[in-house]
């Protein structure tokens, strides 16, 4: 069984004055099996950025579906957007969303907090969690006393701290340098291999070479997938950036 299902995804903006329509979604579908570890690449204006902000409920598509473990989010009422998110969803962002008003643990805590989950249990989530991401000595500082590195482990703690069915990451090493996108990815994939389902946004080769499988978006479609198999980062790479240059180019998919 699959855990989302995107269905014949459309998207048409139009313009403020209603002069024109830009369709930056044509026929989306695809579907990610539970355990999946997806990225999704594609031009800036391929639809990628509309397609995150679809299945992380923050916009409506003009027609199809969304399914999370067969529940449509696509129809679900506005006032429980915010609690389904919470709930459902854990998200990764390239520049954190950290508040600099909180600590490091009361970032990470505060999925919880607007939850209502007692004390003990936020607790008894963030010990494990802070020592697997290595942050378990930073709980007590603020963003802007740590690294971006560690500015990005925390927002990872904040977006498991839930146990979403789904991690939604955009273009997390977008704000990294090599090193700290390096551990993030290691991190990715650690975080991955217990289980945990990620659908990554990325224009990162580098970073997308760590997935198990690679969607490509181009025209507003899913123009190409690559599968990762056993092939190791470096191949993978290689197999990507062959992929780009391609849809650069112009060329048609293998499919």
């Amino acid at each position: 069984m699959t855990i989302l299902d995107v269905r014949n995804l459309k998207k048409i903006y139009t313009t403020r004055f209603g002069g024109n329509q830009v369709q930056a979604l044509s026929d989306v579908s695809f579907s990610v099996d539970p355990g999946e570890y997806v990225a999704i690449m594609g031009e800036s204006g391929s639809g990628k950025t509309t397609l995150l902000n679809i299945l992380a409920v923050l916009d409506q598509p003009t027609n199809g579906e969304v399914l999370l473990n067969g529940k449509n989010i696509v129809a679900i009422r506005e006032k429980e957007i915010s609690a389904f998110r919470r709930n459902n969803l854990g998200f990764v962002f390239q520049d954190f969303n950290l508040l600099d008003t909180f600590s490091v643990q009361d970032n990470i805590l505060l999925p919880l907090v607007l939850s209502g989950v007692p004390y003990a249990e936020m607790t008894h989530r963030l010990r494990p969690l802070s020592e697997m991401l290595g942050i378990e000595k930073l709980l007590g500082k603020f963003p802007y006393e740590i690294s971006g590195g560690q500015k990005q482990r925390a927002a990872v703690a904040r977006a498991l701290i839930t146990n979403p069915q789904l991690v939604l990451a955009d273009e997390p090493t977008g704000a990294l340098d090599s090193r700290a996108s390096d551990g993030l990815m290691t991190l990715f994939e650690n975080i991955n291999a217990k289980g945990q389902t990620i659908l990554m946004v990325t224009h990162s080769i580098k970073a997308a070479s760590h997935a198990k499988r690679v969607l490509f978006i181009k025209d507003g479609m899913v123009f190409h997938e690559l599968h990762r198999g056993e092939l190791s980062s470096e191949a993978m790479f290689q197999k990507i950036s062959d992929t780009l240059t391609m849809i650069a180019a112009g060329g048609e998919s293998n499919e």
